[in-house]
């Protein structure tokens, strides 16, 4: 078996394949593609499987290409979707394509002078100048409305199923346009592979049907796998809906790292062998020491340190590692007050929160500033009763003198942090 396939298909990441793909790929170094459609202004955890496949294509010795869609991202791809999506405008969709371009060039080898450092390319570039009349004669003959009718995501749609809607015109070209992609990068930059999600499969093979009919060529198609958890919901999105991005500044690298910590046994298993780049052998013993020994999540603190620091460096990971520490109560005060304002609001999210001036704070008796001050416990008796207890901490210290003025480091300057038991928590900032 060919050596990249085989590794595809270890790690549970290989669907399925046209005829003569592996005979392709051992005959001499192949180019390939994936294409990214510019909908927002960084790629999500979604995306992270085409880009490893790219990744791990280089690492084979095969030359990878990202295409990223500035003009396929103008119509929508129907695959998978059962309404359309709005239209963005041209300057926004251009934003998002620096953003992308921005975002892969972190993931792949696009430097040196090796034949098979990787190539980012837009296909606004070549589609930008094309008319309807000359994109009709010279693409739309070659592939007849039947042969368009049969995939999947077009029969879907027409069907009415899952609530579809039927489709636009604009959407039924979108294989046309993809196969094109396919066809101007086989002409123009030895494209002979495009690989992509299983749901990608029609407007793949639409692009080897036009390569056939319009080039007297052959190209090939590769797909894997639609990643969803093992309990069969999406993968990729938290409890309330929300994408978990690329970009720190719309997912903090905090968020990130525990996104992966809290995957479950079953999902480690899968996920380690997906999104990480650990060989077979390191893999394998790793679950089986985590089997005997799952409560202390080797394999989750593994995995989550891997794909944190291929995303977001070594640096990020390890403030990620400290800020998880905080919150689990494994650090010191001075962890606490050394955090940043952004990092700090990140651990303590959903917090109950208080301003109160600087004066009204520091050197304030215990009980006071428990209670009337920040109201964070109702009454005198009950503040006096949990310090007696040693229930109460200021910044993770424990504090049991109940006449004792609070005297802490601000964290960041501004922020005091109450706690009563293990996992009440209460924030003063002091401003």
């Amino acid at each position: 078996m060919n050596p990249f396939i085989e590794e595809l298909k270890w790690r549970g990441l290989f669907a399925d394949m046209m005829p003569g793909t592996d005979e392709q790929l051992d005959k001499e170094m192949t180019t390939a593609y994936i294409g990214f459609d510019p909908t927002a202004d960084s790629l999500h955890i979604g995306s992270l499987i085409q880009i490893k496949i790219l990744a791990h294509f280089q690492e084979h010795g095969h030359k990878p290409i990202a295409l990223v869609g500035g003009a396929t991202g103008m119509i929508g791809d129907p695959s998978g979707k059962s309404a359309e999506r709005n239209l963005l405008d041209e300057e926004t969709l251009l934003h998002y394509v620096d953003c992308l371009k921005n975002q892969l060039s972190r993931f792949l080898n696009f430097e040196g002078s090796e034949a098979n450092k990787a190539e980012l390319v837009n296909n606004y570039d070549w589609m930008k100048n094309i008319s309807f009349l000359d994109f009709a004669k010279n693409v739309g003959k070659n592939i007849t409305v039947n042969y368009m009718m049969a995939k999947d995501s077009v029969k879907k749609r027409f069907s009415g199923e899952a609530g579809a809607d039927g489709m636009s015109f604009t959407e039924f070209t979108y294989q046309l346009i993809q196969g094109y992609d396919f066809l101007h990068l086989y002409q123009n930059n030895g494209v002979k592979l495009q690989m992509g999600g299983s749901d990608q499969w029609g407007n793949i093979t639409t692009g080897t049907e036009l390569i056939r009919r319009k080039a007297q060529g052959t190209a090939f198609a590769l797909t894997v796998p639609l990643i969803t958890k093992a309990d069969g919901s999406k993968f990729g999105k938290s409890e309330s809906g929300e994408n978990y991005w690329l970009d720190k500044k719309k997912t903090s690298p905090y968020k990130f790292y525990q996104f992966w910590l809290n995957a479950t046994d079953t999902d480690a298993e899968r996920f380690i062998k997906f999104y990480t780049f650990l060989p077979k052998e390191e893999i394998e013993a790793l679950i089986e020491e985590h089997k005997t020994a799952p409560h202390e999540r080797k394999l989750q603190k593994k995995l989550a340190e891997e794909v944190t620091v291929w995303v977001h460096g070594r640096e990020e990971f390890e403030k990620a590692v400290k800020a998880s520490e905080i919150l689990f109560g494994r650090s010191t005060a001075d962890d606490l007050v050394s955090l940043d304002e952004e990092i700090f609001l990140e651990i303590f999210d959903g917090v109950p929160q208080k301003e109160l001036a600087k004066t009204d704070v520091l050197g304030i008796n215990i009980i006071e500033l428990l209670t009337e001050k920040s109201e964070f416990l109702k009454s005198k008796s009950e503040a006096t009763r949990e310090l007696k207890g040693n229930s109460i901490s200021v910044n993770k210290e424990k504090v049991d003198d109940q006449y004792s003025a609070v005297e802490s480091d601000l964290i960041d300057g501004k922020f005091l942090l109450l706690q009563k038991g293990k996992k009440n928590y209460f924030i003063i900032k002091a401003i």
